[in-house]
């Protein structure tokens, strides 16, 4: 049995407010508006069934679980962790960030573009010490799961902390190094959820990263000077051969009743999100939930592009898995294992899909800069739809944070899911994951409920 992790990410700060760096300084506390999240916080997360909740003692972040563990029920005793505390930035903290840019241009720069080589000094017992507050950070995320894990094999925990220290947590679990730390976002009360099969290095999947829904906006705010595009990638409704857990592959299956359904709550949630270019995969499936979405959204035109249709499964298409099991079972246990290794008879291999979805999805993104096209005046970026299937989304996921098919497991793609990737600095830079898998709206609370059928 999965050991579940829910990770927040502490409400509203003073200092978040008049955006100074707060690190280890705990001078900063919640604002109004910031308890008031961490109590919404603590009413979506009710009916979770807690083994432990722990938080940074740092008071932001403690008062955000004081708050969020009051509207639980029956919650176990809050334990405070130092190892839970934020990025020590001990040079730059309690400072505004326009000042640590003028005074320290090229630091300030290696923090922006190259995280794991900020460099700074640090004064002990022993006299001065040079450190890497990146790299350090990533180290204290990797101990404190190799100390907790093994502690709640098969249980839910809770940990509130910071945007930082949230980041490395989901990184070392995934495989993210140092460098990797601008590559998610963390916002203030957000919500992600890690399922663990074991213990630390052992397979992990990422359910969804940064929901924000229960603070009643759909989706993360668009981080200021933005200079590329914001794309949502969203996965098709249910079909009757997911609920019947029947390979599908590119065997053209409608959406059923409940598709259509969670296409309608997919368009209501994006409803006020302006979109400016919408590309599906030809599919039966992924096509009706992208009409669906635009329902609201008529000036838009629907572009298809073939290489966003889901994997040939070849002969497994049609069956199911206990069907598949009787001719190919070791083909089958590898799928599940090392998916990367597996080549579906008459079909495709994973290297293919990542090289034709990956293909496209560069093109999209490459073709899609400038600003809003909806209105001149709006200062935001160019808003794209891409829907398509779990594998592709999957591929194009990976192949964002430099994965190759090894990696094809760690993402969950629900049906009607929805996932934000921003590119702050614009198409030809490393883009950010803002939000992951986001099944809120489907009516299902934090986690992803949806049918967890075949491909």
């Amino acid at each position: 049995m999965a050991t579940r992790v829910i990770l927040v990410r502490h409400g509203i700060s003073t200092y978040n407010t008049l955006r100074r760096i707060q690190g280890h300084f705990d001078e900063s506390t919640l604002t109004d508006e910031g308890r008031e999240a961490a109590r919404l916080t603590g009413l979506a997360l009710r009916g979770l069934p807690f083994a432990a909740i722990y938080a940074s003692p740092l008071q932001r972040a403690r008062e955000t679980a004081e708050i969020l563990t009051a509207q639980l029920e029956n919650p176990p005793a809050l334990q405070l962790r130092d190892d839970l505390k934020e990025i020590n930035m001990v040079e730059w903290e309690g400072l505004p960030f326009d000042e640590v840019k003028e005074r320290f241009p090229e630091s300030y720069c290696h923090w922006q573009q190259e995280p794991e080589k900020l460099k700074m000094r640090l004064t002990t017992p022993e006299g001065e010490q040079e450190f890497f507050p990146v790299v350090d950070l990533y180290r204290q995320a990797e101990q404190f799961w190799r100390d907790t894990l093994p502690q709640h094999a098969g249980e839910t925990i809770l940990l509130v902390a910071h945007s930082g220290i949230n980041r490395a947590l989901i990184g070392t679990a995934v495989g993210l190094g140092p460098a990797d730390y601008h590559a998610l976002n963390q916002a203030n009360c957000a919500i992600s959820v890690l399922n663990f099969a074991g213990g630390f290095g052992k397979p992990v999947q990422l359910e969804s990263v940064n929901l924000v829904d229960h603070l009643g906006k759909p989706l993360p705010d668009v981080r200021g000077n933005h200079r590329g595009p914001r794309m949502l990638l969203v996965r098709h409704g249910e079909t009757d051969w997911n609920r019947e857990k029947r390979f599908q592959g590119q065997i053209d299956v409608p959406l059923n009743e409940n598709g259509r359904i969670q296409g309608e709550k997919a368009a209501f949630f994006l409803k006020d999100i302006p979109i400016d270019r919408a590309i599906t995969s030809p599919m039966l499936r992924p096509k009706e939930t992208a009409e669906l979405i635009l329902q609201f959204h008529p000036d838009v035109s629907l572009e298809t592009d073939d290489r966003l249709k889901e994997i040939s499964h070849g002969l497994w298409e049609g069956k199911l898995e206990e069907e598949i099991q009787e001719v190919y079972a070791d083909e089958l246990a590898a799928w599940k294992v090392t998916p990367e290794t597996v080549q579906m008879p008459a079909g495709e291999n994973l290297q293919q899909v990542w090289e034709r979805a990956i293909a496209a999805w560069n093109e999209i993104v490459a073709s899609s800069t400038g600003d809003s096209q909806s209105d001149p005046y709006e200062n935001r970026p160019l808003t794209v739809l891409v829907v398509a299937h779990d594998a592709v989304n999957k591929a194009i996921l990976s192949g964002l944070m430099g994965w190759g098919p090894e990696k094809f497991w760690v993402f969950k793609q629900g049906n009607g899911a929805v996932t934000v990737i921003d590119y702050p600095r614009g198409p030809e830079n490393r883009p950010m994951l803002q939000s992951l898998n986001i099944t809120t709206h489907l009516g299902s609370g934090v986690l992803d409920k949806t049918a967890a059928g075949a491909l």
